[in-house]
């Protein structure tokens, strides 16, 4: 016997939003292979506009792929070539998209386990503060053990020329600083974990 309202709303806290009949058959039947799935759909989006060898074994040099993401909207992904790894471990990758230039770094999990990684913030606990983007950290305005009020300055980060400051959104104890000045982060790095409680 199966209690699909049950199922359905423990289902609806994963997803953050109600649940199709089919996802809670998925999840009944393969609740780890479900939860697998929807955590990476959250962290990479539907991956399933992708052909499958692209998705399985990446692009070649000189691949160009067209991807529908909705309805009359396709982008043109064309890969030119990879540089090398750098001492975080990621490499940038650069491609053109709809004949545009980019590039993004990435994490090689080939030289991953070499390196060292910045623990990543939880996006739920609101006492942990991360970065908003990608960039250089350029001043930490706190310390482990210092109390902080509302709106009080943290950190702040700089990225394309152009900067920002992080501020303590309550009054509570500086618990764990893991940054300092002149380090590199990535979007969603730990920077700050406040203690709550604390005037």
């Amino acid at each position: 016997p199966a209690d699909f309202a049950a199922k359905g709303a423990e289902l609806e806290k994963l997803l953050g939003r109600a649940p199709s009949t089919r996802e809670i058959l998925s999840y009944l039947m393969f609740p780890r292979v479900a939860t697998d799935y929807i955590a990476h759909e959250q962290k990479y989006g539907d991956t399933s506009v992708l052909p499958t060898p692209l998705f399985l074994y990446g692009p070649q040099t000189g691949d160009e792929t067209n991807v529908d993401i909705e309805r009359g909207k396709r982008l043109i992904i064309k890969f030119l070539t990879i540089g090398d790894p750098q001492p975080d471990g990621r490499r940038t990758v650069f491609f053109e998209l709809n004949g545009q230039p980019r590039q993004v770094a990435v994490l090689d999990r080939a030289v991953e386990g070499v390196v060292s990684q910045r623990p990543k913030a939880d996006p739920q606990d609101p006492l942990q503060v991360a970065a908003p983007m990608p960039g250089v950290v350029v001043t930490v305005a706190v310390q482990e053990g210092d109390t902080v009020a509302t709106g009080q300055k943290l950190v702040s980060m700089e990225a394309m020329k152009m900067e920002t400051t992080l501020y303590a959104d309550r009054d509570a104890k500086v618990a764990q600083v893991l940054v300092r000045p002149g380090v590199q982060v990535d979007t969603g790095d730990l920077l700050v974990k406040l203690a709550e409680g604390e005037k």
